[in-house]
C-alpha cells in the first residue's frame, strides 16, 4: 500500500477487525470481479470474509457461550452509542452515534439492510463499500471506516466518520447564501485530487467521482465518499462495465463501451466537478448517453481518429458526419477563467478526449497552478453551510453503486451523431 502523506485516522476509534489488505493482492486474478466472493456467509461471517480474523481474542469476552468473531462482534457494538436517525432508505438507515466512552466524539452509524434477494444478505456494493474503506483507511480524504459490526436482525452496521457539513453539491447549488472563490476552488480541488492520488496509488477506481459524493468534516476538510462503484485495477486485462459513473460526469470512452479502462475515467469526472465550481452548475448536463456525447462533442470536441486514435475500435463509435475541432485552452478561459491562466490548463489537461493523454492524478499535484497565486484556502476558513448533517444523512442512505439515472437498454446499439445535431 502507498503510505498517506498526512495523518492517519484516530486510532482510539478503528476496530481491530478492520484488518487492511492490499487491492493489489486481491485483483491479480483475472477472474476477480471487484466483489468477494462470499458464499452463503451471514453479515457477520461477510464481515469477517473481508475484514480478516481478528488479531487476538479478547481478555474479557462478553460471553463465554461466544466464539472468537462474536465476542468481538459484541465489543466492538458495545463501543458506540446510537442515536437519532438522520437519514432511512430502503437499502441502508443512518444515525448519529457516539462514542461510549467519549461521547464528544461523534460518528455516523451507517444501518446496511439485508437483501433476501442475495444468498448472503448483502448486496455486491455493500460489500464492495465495505472492502475498499478497510483497504483506504488512514487518508484524510476519504471517509473514514472506524468499525463494523453486526446487530441482532443480522443487519450490517458500519461506523463511519462524522461528515456535519453537507457536501460540495449544497455549497455549489446555493449561489445567493454562499459566495466562494479562486482559493476556495482550489483548496476543495487539492483535497478531492489527494483523495483520488490515494485511491489509483493502492489501485483502486472510485467511478462515481461527483459533488454529492465529496462530503464535508466540522474541520472543512473535503472527504470522498460512496465507494459502492468501486473496484481494483491491478489487473489491466480484465474487462469492467462501462455503465458506471453518474451520465454527467462519465468520460467519452465509457460512453462509447469501452470494456478496458484506467484512472483516466476518474480523471474525466475530476474535471467536470472542477468546471462545476468554477460555473456553479452542471457543465455538461445531458438527458440522455446520446445527448451526452453531443455535449462532449459541442463544448470539448468531437472523437476522431485524429485526436484518439482507436477510438473507432470502441463499439459504440460511429463516424462523425459533422466534426467539432477540438477546444483549446483559449477557448475556456471566457467561462473558466475565474481560476487563471494555469487553472485553466489543468482543466483542459483533465477533459482530453483520449484517455491516454489526460494527465494522472499525481500529474494533477505536480501542476503549476498549486503555487500561484491565490493560495488555497485554509481548511478552516472554507465556506461553509448550515443543515449539512441532514444532507449527510440522505448521501449515505443512497442506495451505493446504483446511478441516479436510467441504466439504459442492455441491448448494445450505436450512438448516433446525425441525430445530435
Amino acid at each position: 500500500m502507498a503510505a498517506s502523506p498526512l495523518v492517519a485516522p484516530p486510532s482510539s476509534l478503528t476496530s481491530p477487525l478492520l484488518k487492511r489488505q492490499p487491492s493489489q493482492q486481491t485483483t491479480t486474478n483475472s477472474s476477480y470481479n471487484g466483489t468477494p466472493n462470499l458464499g452463503t456467509a451471514a453479515p457477520l461471517s461477510a464481515a469477517k470474509a473481508i475484514l480478516g480474523q481478528p488479531q487476538e481474542t479478547p481478555s474479557t469476552p462478553p460471553s463465554l457461550t461466544l466464539d472468537p468473531i462474536e465476542q468481538m462482534n459484541e465489543l466492538e457494538k458495545r463501543k458506540y452509542v446510537k442515536g437519532r436517525k438522520l437519514g432511512e432508505g430502503t437499502y441502508a438507515n443512518v444515525y448519529l452515534g457516539h462514542s461510549r466512552s467519549d461521547p464528544s466524539v461523534l460518528v455516523a452509524i451507517k444501518k446496511i439492510k439485508v437483501q433476501a434477494q442475495y444468498n448472503d444478505g448483502l448486496a455486491p456494493d455493500a460489500v464492495r463499500e465495505l472492502k475498499h474503506l478497510q483497504e483506504l483507511r488512514g487518508h484524510p480524504n476519504i471517509i473514514q471506516l472506524y468499525s463494523v459490526f453486526s446487530s441482532k436482525d443480522q443487519n450490517l452496521n458500519l461506523v463511519l466518520e462524522y461528515l456535519p457539513l453537507g457536501d460540495l453539491e449544497m455549497l455549489i447549488k446555493d449561489v445567493d447564501r454562499v459566495r466562494y472563490g479562486a482559493g476556495d476552488i482550489k483548496a476543495w480541488m487539492g483535497m478531492l485530487t489527494r483523495a483520488v492520488w490515494f485511491c489509483h496509488e493502492n489501485y483502486v477506481l472510485h467511478r462515481d467521482i461527483k459533488p454529492n459524493n465529496l462530503l464535508i468534516a466540522a474541520d472543512g476538510e473535503v472527504k470522498l465518499a460512496d465507494f459502492g462503484l468501486a473496484r481494483g485495477f491491478a489487473d489491466p486485462g480484465y474487462r469492467m462495465t462501462a455503465t458506471v459513473i453518474t451520465r454527467w460526469y462519465r468520460p467519452p470512452e465509457l460512453l462509447f463501451g469501452a470494456r478496458h479502462y484506467s484512472g483516466a475515467v476518474d480523471i474525466w469526472s475530476v474535471g467536470m466537478v472542477f468546471a462545476e465550481l468554477i460555473i456553479r452548475t452542471a457543465y455538461l448536463p445531458g438527458n440522455t448517453e446520446v445527448e451526452q456525447i453531443a455535449l462532449i462533442c459541442k463544448q470539448i470536441g468531437t472523437p476522431t481518429e485524429d485526436n484518439w486514435p482507436g477510438v473507432a475500435q470502441l463499439g459504440q463509435y460511429t463516424v462523425p458526419s459533422e466534426v467539432t475541432p477540438v477546444w483549446g485552452k483559449e477557448a475556456y478561459m471566457s467561462r473558466f477563467g475565474a481560476v487563471g491562466s494555469e487553472g485553466v490548463d489543468l482543466l483542459v489537461k483533465t477533459l482530453a478526449l483520449d484517455p491516454k493523454k489526460r494527465i494522472t492524478a499525481r500529474e494533477m499535484l505536480e501542476h503549476k497552478w498549486w503555487r500561484t497565486e491565490p493560495k488555497p484556502t485554509r481548511k478552516e476558513d472554507l465556506p461553509k453551510k448550515e443543515g449539512g448533517e441532514e444532507k449527510m444523512g440522505a448521501d449515505l442512505k443512497r442506495r451505493n453503486g446504483v446511478l441516479e439515472e436510467d441504466r439504459g437498454s442492455k441491448v448494445a446499439r450505436k450512438l448516433d451523431f446525425g441525430a445530435m445535431k
